[in-house]
């Protein structure tokens, strides 16, 4: 009986995402969106349990390509829960992004992923120490350290964004809130912000005013130490700590 379910589940997510494609609007507009997930009723769970399976198929099968569209449905079905969001970043920032050709393709992957979990999943989930901790994590390591051979390209590209909302004072394209930079600025002595590790200091921080788990507490301390170390001497290195949600990307 649950296989049958499953399998009806599955017949209306493609009639949903047919639906989408006859609008002509996108995945992601919260209209359409909403539209589609209703009518999917008492089958959402179902759904959502279907894909999680299929999800799973995939990454084993390394088809994370693949995976990163079916994490976007994932998300349109359970969109206030964070570990869809990091899922479905890691996956773009991490597994995707190394696939790539060039150093330069990376880097759209990987802002890709950092903008999923900064502008989709904390708009959705404000208060999830969780996300705050992935986003951290990712400016930190990923952007940050040297543990991806495009990681000087990733913190360029990074100094010319934070550069350019600087210079228009536009700090709500990039989610940074002026005042609370400011008082961080004066805690740590934060004068340069087009450093990675500046914005993995200014997400932690957030994170651990977001009453996070004891792990979560832990982890986002350690993210702060870290990232205050290197800015105050300037050595770059990968963080002798592992990260439990992000095991098995680079």
């Amino acid at each position: 009986m649950k296989k049958i379910a499953i399998i009806a589940a599955l017949l209306l997510l493609g009639a949903a995402g047919q639906t989408l494609l006859a609008l002509r609007r996108p995945v992601s507009s919260p209209l359409a969106a909403e539209g589609v997930m209703a009518a999917l009723g008492g089958f959402r769970s179902l759904a959502a349990e279907a894909v999680w399976f299929r999800a799973e198929a995939l990454q084993e099968e390394g088809r994370y390509v693949e995976l990163a569209q079916l994490a976007k449905t994932l998300s349109l079905l359970e969109p206030h829960t964070p570990e869809v969001w990091s899922y479905a970043a890691w996956n773009l920032a991490y597994n995707i992004s190394v696939m790539m050709p060039t150093l330069e393709d990376r880097w759209r992957w990987v802002h890709a992923g950092l903008r999923l979990l900064r502008d989709e999943g904390l708009r959705l989930n404000p208060d999830s120490a969780e996300l705050h901790r992935e986003l951290a994590w990712m400016f930190e390591v990923k952007i940050g350290a040297d543990i991806d051979e495009a990681a000087p390209i990733y913190r360029e590209k990074w100094r010319e964004i934070v550069a350019d909302v600087a210079s228009r004072g536009a700090w709500g394209e990039i989610a940074m809130d002026p005042a609370g930079m400011e008082e961080l600025a004066k805690l740590f002595g934060i004068s340069d912000w087009t450093s990675p590790q500046a914005s993995a200091i200014y997400w932690a921080s957030r994170g651990l005013a977001r009453s996070p788990s004891p792990s979560d507490a832990a982890f986002l301390r350690n993210i702060l130490r870290h990232s205050l170390w290197i800015l105050d001497t300037g050595v770059v290195h990968t963080p002798p700590q592992n990260h439990g949600a992000s095991e098995g990307g680079v």
